[in-house]
């Protein structure tokens, strides 16, 4: 008797999967989408930061930029991160992950927006060292500097010692230096980028390797040191040798999260079909997995070294925040920024189901915001400025500052997306990330 022959249903060969991943419809989001839902969200965003506005003369001033300066230092995080993962993945010549990196990129590109959206902040400083604000704005060193020259105080040792370097003109200097950096490294990345989608030349893939060799070091020195002048700086008596290394903790992580959501929302419309699989979402899980962790140890890392040696200057900052209600957003941190997502992307078949990576990273973002929440908005209304809190009435100033940049950020940064191919088609390396396979 002979054997009965087995049926296999056809399958597309290596070159049809590329042709097909590689179709214009797959890998270009119609401008049409991206430009109304970009118009909507500017929209609101807008909204949004008139009500803060109207909420500084309704509140107090200082509570409504630091909801806003929560909202810059979380869209900025998200960009640097961006930025890091894009030179990354050039210096080490990486190739699978090929067709995720035009959303790194988009992300680095959205640089110029953030300079523009920190203006509000740097300008509101400076017209508080000028006495234009009545009280100050968030930065303590400003408005006591202010206050000593006026003859109100005296001048407060600790700020003399640092004089040198928190003075208003220095502090300018190096916010122009960090968005000049920024922005320079940012468009040449994504120029080169879409220069080779068109041109295709390889040359091109080198000069982005060879640019991302003494991009990282600009971007790790610019990201500690405006760690330092735009948060640590708001208590000039506070200070953290590991304050840098932990906001790189939470933009690499916050980067991530993003192109997991934008990745897996343009494959619910159709996009990215054979270009984006769960393969690559396995190796997106896993750098969340790895940020988690590697945040979790930076945090715990210096809460424990400041408990240690037990410096007043550093303990108060967190005594202000284990009191008042802010502990038990000290609580959701622990948890929901480490312990929750830890527990569920340690499992690998979480890692290759999309839906669920995009959902945990939505959470991660949030913890992000809450990080942010957690170190900015205290310093409204402690020490020197201590007041009477507003409480849970003034949460609607928190509220609408920090989404109206979010808002904005998030229009302009959708309106990029539409702008160029969803992948770098150009890149010799694309053959790879599209038949990219975990064997771990």
């Amino acid at each position: 008797m002979s054997a009965i022959p087995t049926i296999t249903s056809p399958t597309l060969s290596g070159r049809d999967r590329a042709g097909k991943a590689l179709a214009a419809d797959n890998i270009s989001l119609p401008r049409s989408i991206s430009d109304n839902l970009f118009r909507v969200l500017v929209g609101v965003g807008l909204v949004l930061l008139l009500l803060t506005l109207v909420g500084a003369f309704a509140v107090r001033a200082r509570h409504a930029m630091a909801a806003y300066l929560v909202g810059l230092m979380t869209v900025l995080a998200v960009s640097l991160g961006g930025m890091f993962f894009t030179m990354i993945f050039h210096i080490v010549n990486a190739g699978w992950c090929v067709t995720l990196r035009r959303q790194f990129e988009n992300l680095a590109g959205m640089m110029p927006v953030v300079a523009v959206l920190s203006l509000p902040f740097i300008l509101g400083e400076v017209a508080s060292s000028l006495g234009l604000i009545e009280g100050g704005m968030l930065m303590q060193w400003i408005t006591q500097r202010q206050e000593a020259g006026a003859g109100i105080i005296e001048a407060p040792y600790l700020l003399e010692k640092k004089a040198a370097f928190l003075n208003v003109p220095f502090w300018l200097i190096r916010c122009a230096v960090y968005l000049v950096v920024w922005v320079s490294i940012a468009k040449a990345l994504m120029g080169l980028s879409v220069k080779q989608d068109a041109t295709g030349d390889v040359a091109l893939s080198r000069k982005l390797r060879y640019m991302s060799g003494w991009g990282l070091l600009a971007l790790a020195l610019t990201t500690a040191f405006v760690a330092f002048d735009w948060m640590m700086a708001l208590d000039y008596r506070f200070f953290s040798t590991m304050w840098g290394v932990w906001y790189f903790a939470g933009a690499a992580l916050s980067s991530l999260s993003c192109v997991a959501i934008i990745a897996f929302a343009l494959k619910t419309t159709g996009r990215l079909d054979g270009a984006v699989t769960k393969e690559h979402f396995h190796d997106l899980a896993k750098l969340m997995f790895g940020f988690t962790v590697f945040w979790a140890y930076i945090s715990y890392s210096q809460y424990f070294l400041i408990w240690y040696s037990n410096i007043p200057e550093e303990t108060a900052f967190f005594v202000a925040r284990k009191e008042n209600g802010w502990q038990y957003l000290y609580y959701l941190l622990a948890f929901g920024h480490f312990v929750v997502p830890f527990l569920i992307l340690i499992f690998r078949p979480v890692k290759k189901a999309m839906l669920l990576v995009a959902v945990i990273a939505a959470w991660l973002l949030l913890m992000q915001v809450a990080d942010m929440v957690f170190v900015i908005r205290p310093v409204v209304y402690v020490r020197e400025f201590a007041e009477a809190s507003p409480g849970l009435g003034g949460i609607w100033l928190d509220a609408v500052g920090v989404l109206g940049v979010i808002a904005i950020y998030t229009g302009l940064q959708l309106r990029s997306i539409g702008r160029t191919p969803l992948i770098p088609t150009g890149d010799p390396r694309l053959n790879e990330a599209l038949h990219h396979k975990n064997y771990v």
